[in-house]
């Protein structure tokens, strides 16, 4: 697998891994991207084109406008794919999701690819259909802000860009970990401060 052009330093064994789509042999092809993981979607047509595949009347793409903002859905749907849907945010495209994995038959293929919290998600959902980790291509585009779980409260953040960050939803100071749970699509948080209360380092902009 060849590795994502995102540059990521060294770190844990849970921390998740990223590499390039490319384009595979199946009786359909599930797409799901935000953001700038378009580009993405956009290279693996190209490649594909490239070795004479045309995946085009087996895609059914899915993609969304990116929290920071970034929408191409203009240049995907002039890719001409079978199915084409392109939602406002993830929430909103979540039972398509759920639905195109519940109807899938045998030799699907599945690409996702943009920010970590879309892939983790998606590969999530897909998890409790029944596909298998390692069965997905996954290609990491855009930001790198991240969805973190409080151990505290199990309280999930979303788009979370500093470290340490302030939990949504218990309040505590957190700090950012790289462990990362499959399971629930998120990293973890935890109080930073639980021996000396009141000694939060100043916050730092790190997903960016």
């Amino acid at each position: 697998m060849k590795m994502t052009t995102t540059k990521f330093e060294p770190s844990i064994t849970t921390r998740p891994v990223y590499g390039i789509l490319e384009p595979q042999q199946g009786s359909a092809h599930l797409m799901i991207a935000d953001g700038e993981g378009a580009g993405a979607i956009l290279d693996l047509f190209a490649r594909a084109g490239q070795q004479g595949i045309d995946l085009r009347p087996s895609t059914h793409l899915i993609y969304v406008t990116a929290a920071n903002g970034t929408d191409l859905s203009d240049e995907l749907s002039r890719l001409g794919v079978a199915k084409f849907y392109h939602g406002p945010t993830l929430a909103a495209a979540m039972s398509r999701i759920t639905k195109a994995l519940t109807d899938a038959s045998m030799g699907l293929q599945i690409y996702l690819a943009g920010t970590e919290s879309l892939i983790g998600v998606a590969q999530s959902e897909a998890m409790k259909a029944g596909f298998p980790h390692d069965g997905m291509q996954t290609e990491h585009r855009g930001s790198l802000a991240r969805r973190v779980q409080c151990v505290h409260c199990k309280g999930i953040t979303e788009n979370v860009k500093t470290d340490p960050y302030v939990c949504s939803h218990c309040g505590l100071s957190l700090y950012v970990r790289d462990h990362y749970s499959r399971r629930i699509a998120a990293f973890q948080g935890v109080n930073i401060d639980a021996e000396d209360p009141g000694q939060v380092p100043d916050m730092v902009e790190k997903f960016t």
